[in-house]
């Protein structure tokens, strides 16, 4: 079983939104994050930027001022 650590970037640093991320679900104005033992956690205006499959993250940016 795969799962992936979710990372907002923003001005060059990246910081750990969620670990363990089981689903990652694109929905209107941001993603919602889901895992095994927590509550589903929308973050808002964000897009996907990269997802680092040999690293086991998913990158989001800011889709603010985009």
């Amino acid at each position: 079983m795969c799962q992936i650590r979710a990372v907002v970037e923003k001005g060059g640093e990246q910081k750990t939104v969620m670990e363990a991320v089981t689903s990652l679900e694109v929905v209107d104005n941001g993603v919602v994050l889901s895992t095994f033992f927590e509550e589903p956690k929308k973050i808002a205006d964000v897009v996907i930027q990269r997802i680092d499959f040999l690293g086991g993250a998913v990158v989001l940016k800011s889709s603010v001022g985009s």
